[in-house]
This record gives C-alpha cells, structure tokens and sequence, in this order.
C-alpha cells in the first residue's frame, strides 16, 4: 500500500468523493476486509456494499488483497491502494488554477495555485516514475517559525527571497545541454491553529459516515474560519 497517491481522472475524483466509498476507502485504509465486515461498520447492506467496493476496484482506489472461505462461501478481501489520497488539478482539466496567468507574491490566492500546480505537477512526475519503475528524485523543507512582530516578517521575507534567488543565481546553467530543469516553491503563509484542523478532519469524518450527505455551495468549502485574513504571506519563488 502506497503511502499517498494522486486521482488525476476525473471520474475516479468522482467515486471518491461520494460520502459513502470515502468511508470505504478509509476503512479499507486500515486494512483488509469484504463487503461483509464493512457493511455492519458504514450501515449498508452487504450487497450495496459490494457494488460500491466493485466501483471502487474499477478505478484503481482498491484491490484484492485475498480470498477466504466462510462456510460455504468464499469472501473476497479487498484493501486500499493507499492509505491517503489526493485529487489532482488535472481531474479537473478545464477550470485547473494556472499561477501564470496572474503572478502575485502577496496574494493568497496564487499561492493556492502554484500548490495545485505542484500536486498536479507532482503526481503526474509520480505516476510516470512508476510507470519506468525509477525513483523519482524530489526535496521538500518543512518548518515553521514565530515572528515576534510584522517587521520581523518582512525581514525574513526580505532575506529569504535573496538568499534563495543567489542560489539560483549560483546554480543555474541554461545553457547545459543535458541538464534537467527543477521548479523551486517556496511559500510563507500563517500556521493554521490546532483546534481549526481538529474541527476540519471532524467535519470530514461526518460528511463520510452512512448518513452523510453531500454538501454544496459556501458553506462546504469556507477558506479557513473568522480568523481568516488575505495577510502577506511571503515569497513563492518559481524557477
């Protein structure tokens, strides 16, 4: 079981957003069962439970891990293909963010953009490599820090943005005929605090359980709260 995948097509997106198979998913993510074992666990009678698992296996979001007899049956054994999934851009082909198209190293909002263009970018990088059966070699830096006041914000930005570009000033060699090209991301935005992530993945357990019903329009996706503010939030250096 991988870690995390990327759904590129666009009706595999689908299946998996449907309340019921997502509960599905995260069941299976735990390990193997059959439609039997899971229909007591999401409310569903075994049959209805079989149909989904069978949409599921269809598109690739689960796959026999086994059989085994019970009686005078013989149960098939179904388990995720990751234990986390995520949608990308490309799924939705036509309206997917595109950062060019409005370059702004202060909006939030180009932000967003160039973090779908990297999990489209990413997962289709992702999909090739194990296709070709290759690693495929990537760098991600994860931190964070607290600054003491707005000043000490800009400061940091002020650094960061020099000391990154000098590097890229450093390294880059257009004119190598058998170089590679890297795209380099680098973002500054505001921590999300502890209680808004717990009431985010509580939320997301309610709409997956066998009542749940899809929700549309504002109130299903709220950016991030009354907290939330379109504050600076630093560089995001492309190459």
């Amino acid at each position: 079981m991988l870690d995390v995948t990327v759904i590129e097509d666009a009706e595999a997106a689908a299946v998996s957003l449907d309340p019921i198979r997502a509960r599905l998913l995260a069941e299976l993510a735990a390990g193997p069962a059959s439609a039997a074992m899971l229909a007591g666990k999401v409310g569903l009678p075994r049959q209805k439970v079989n149909y989904h698992l069978k949409t599921l296996e269809r598109h690739g979001l689960v796959e026999l891990a086994g059989e085994r007899r019970k009686g005078n049956v013989t149960e098939r054994m179904m388990r995720a293909t990751a234990a986390s999934y995520v949608i990308s851009p490309q799924a939705l082909a036509a309206v997917q963010p595109d950062p060019d198209r409005f370059r702004d190293q202060l909006s939030a909002r180009w932000l967003l953009a160039l973090g779908a263009r990297l999990v489209r970018d990413v997962g289709s990088l992702l999909t090739g490599a194990a296709k070709a059966r290759q690693r495929l070699a990537t760098y991600a830096l994860d931190g964070e820090v607290t600054f003491a006041s707005a000043a000490d914000r800009a400061a940091f930005i002020e650094e960061l943005t020099a000391g990154v570009s000098a590097l890229i000033r450093k390294y880059h060699d257009g004119d190598a005929e058998a170089g590679r090209p890297h795209r380099i991301v680098v973002a500054v935005h505001p921590t999300l605090r502890p209680e808004a992530v717990a009431q985010t993945e509580t939320e997301a357990v309610t709409r997956t359980g066998p009542e749940a019903v899809p929700q549309t329009g504002a109130g299903a996706g709220a950016e991030a709260g009354p907290e939330a503010v379109e504050a600076p939030a630093g560089p995001e250096t492309t190459h």
